[in-house]
């Protein structure tokens, strides 16, 4: 068996479990500082700033490996500039959001988003999902409007720009997975760079402000923090597979909830966390059966004769 077909060793995992955990508490520790700035200057603006940091960190450790004009050689263009849209359109939405909506309340919103890939990856990768998902993805659904039942979330702009958020990035990972199987990562990487550089700056630009040299410090921290956060995912992403990392993702709610007590000193009600319980273990229960899926996939495919 070559080397690169070995399972990853059991420390190199709980490393990559470890890393993950630090990088979702340095992305949401971002969150909670880009609510801060917001409630002053334009989400635009702030994301133009930030993605200015992200694209070169991008586009250096896409230069370390190969030149940037190969990178850009793409089997599915098209593909690659609507993500890049996509993804630049998510961060707009989400800090748009972060206005109105407190973190805790914001997260267990856009947590669904696990759920709406299983959907849209059945008429964009022509996957095939069963009754047990279907049932899954739909308990996750209503978990969703526990959280924004009468008296929970406020039905404002602000529950809308969080589900758009959510939706959004969902057709953001599903075409991630579709351009995966024909460019490389270095391709997808420059283009995810390349494209949200020019959108948030042409849009970006128009919200310019004068800054505080203490709001643009926090500026800075989101800048270091975001590219901080990308290096140490790709790191772990080196350590162990994507499917064994993702559920702990779902650490992000708590740490959220958290954050939004400490920072704003906002508690999340109690039926509301019981909504967010639900769409985690809906999703949950999504990656369990997609997992058992390709395992019983990669058995079949083993067995000699079998096509």
């Amino acid at each position: 068996m070559p080397a690169s077909a070995l399972p990853p060793r059991p420390d190199q995992v709980g490393r990559a479990i470890l890393l993950t955990l630090i990088t979702i508490g340095v992305f949401g520790v971002q969150d909670a500082i880009s609510k801060i700035l917001v409630q002053t200057y334009s989400p635009f603006l702030i994301t133009m700033m930030r993605y200015w940091g992200f694209a070169i960190f991008a586009l250096i450790i896409v230069a370390r490996q190969a030149p940037l004009r190969k990178a850009l050689a793409s089997r599915a263009p098209g593909w690659q500039v609507l993500r890049g849209v996509l993804l630049i359109a998510d961060i707009w939405f989400f800090a748009l959001a972060l206005r109105s909506v407190p973190l805790g309340e914001l997260q267990a919103v856009v947590i669904v988003y696990p759920l709406l890939v299983t959907l849209f990856a059945i008429p964009i990768l022509g996957e095939k999902v069963g009754r047990f998902r279907f049932a899954a993805v739909g308990v996750g659904f209503l978990g969703a409007l526990v959280i924004m039942r009468p008296g929970g979330i406020p039905l404002d702009w602000g529950l809308a720009y969080a589900l758009a958020s959510a939706t959004i990035y969902a057709f953001y990972i599903v075409i991630t997975r579709k351009v995966s199987s024909v460019d490389s990562a270095a391709t997808s990487l420059t283009y995810m760079a390349l494209v949200g550089l020019v959108l948030s700056s042409s849009v970006g630009i128009f919200f310019w402000q004068e800054m505080s040299w203490g709001y643009f410090g926090l500026v800075v921290l989101i800048v270091a923090t975001t590219c901080a956060g990308h290096g140490v995912m790709v790191y772990a992403l080196s350590m162990a597979p994507a499917s064994v990392l993702q559920p702990f993702n779902y650490f992000s709610l708590p740490w959220a909830i958290v954050l939004s007590i400490v920072v704003f000193g906002h508690w999340i009600d109690a039926v509301s966390l019981l909504g967010a319980s639900i769409i985690v273990a809906a999703g949950l229960v999504v990656m369990w059966r997609e997992r058992t899926r390709k395992v019983v996939v990669a058995r079949e495919e083993a067995i000699p004769g079998h096509e």
